[in-house]
């Protein structure tokens, strides 16, 4: 990046004062200390970040310039940080001042459907009143459309949607989530929709080194430690229970570790030990892992 870029005659524009003013390379350092791996989606939340960055400077030197279609796609399976991903993505819109208030809305299906006619539009309504000038973030997406049933009303609230997308755009971004296969149904059942999404970000499953890296940044933080043993009887666990059903990545390693806590409790609370060092209470042995 160079420092300094003429545009036409004497106008210049400083990139990197734009760059440093904006912050946005706390948000983006921010991703790489909260999220390990996922490479890829790292990637693309930058290559975005880039490119309304100068949009924003074409803006400032009134060139001419279409604002980008901000709407996105998350796609991947639970626990891949698709939504810790959407926070810092609104933190970097509002930076930039693609968004008025930088809010991240959290919806599901039960929020914008309803479940009688004359229901839906109303909710959806409110819902998209409450995330207007911020972002609009609906899990597992897929939900909305059920085309099986022809007393749903799924359809109605996409349509709202589409709407809102359309004429109101420059206030509010809409980011859909879920399972890569069955996103990928849903915008080929609804193509209006998918013409409407421009920014498509494919979450990948971690693999065992990541989910034990991201096992000991969840116990750093909770001021726990493995034993070299344990450590081990953690990897061997994660390869066995990502062959399961309703593995979720980082949120079952979540889970595994609540478990782990318990255990560890209850064989410091079975020992009868009077005395105990701050090492027990922070120390997990593989016994604790190797029950769940």
């Amino acid at each position: 990046m160079t420092t300094t870029q003429r545009i036409s005659g004497d106008t210049l524009v400083n990139l990197r004062e734009e760059y440093e003013n904006t912050q946005i390379q706390e948000i983006l350092e921010q991703l790489n200390s909260e999220l390990i791996g996922l490479t890829p989606v790292k990637t693309r939340i930058r290559e975005i970040a880039a490119l309304l960055l100068i949009d924003r400077l074409r803006k400032q030197l009134n060139l001419t310039s279409t604002t980008p279609g901000l709407h996105m796609s998350f796609t991947g399976s639970p626990g891949t940080g698709k939504t810790t991903v959407a926070i810092r993505m609104a933190d970097i819109l509002h930076r930039l001042d693609y968004s008025r208030k930088g809010h991240l809305l959290t919806v599901t299906r039960d929020d914008l459907v309803g479940q009688y006619i004359g229901h839906t539009a109303p909710k959806t309504k409110e819902i998209l009143k409450q995330a207007m000038g911020g972002i609009l973030f609906i899990d597992e997406a897929y939900y909305l459309y059920k085309p099986d049933n022809e007393r749903d009303y799924g359809s109605e609230a996409i349509e709202i949607l589409l709407q809102v997308m359309e004429n109101q755009r420059d206030d509010l971004v809409v980011i859909f989530a879920g399972y890569k296969e069955k996103m990928d149904d849903f915008y080929k059942s609804n193509p209006g929709l998918s013409s409407r999404v421009a920014n498509h970000v494919d979450f990948p499953d971690y693999n065992v080194e990541e989910l034990v890296s991201i096992a000991k940044l969840m116990l750093q933080e909770q001021q726990y430690r493995f034993t070299r043993e344990a450590e081990v009887a953690l990897s061997q666990y994660i390869e066995k229970r990502m062959q399961q059903p309703l593995f979720a990545n980082a949120r079952s390693i979540r889970n595994a570790i609540d478990r782990a806590r318990m255990r560890q409790a209850n064989r410091i609370f079975a020992s009868g030990s009077k005395i105990l060092t701050k090492a027990d209470l922070v120390t997990l042995e593989a016994e604790d892992i190797l029950k769940s």
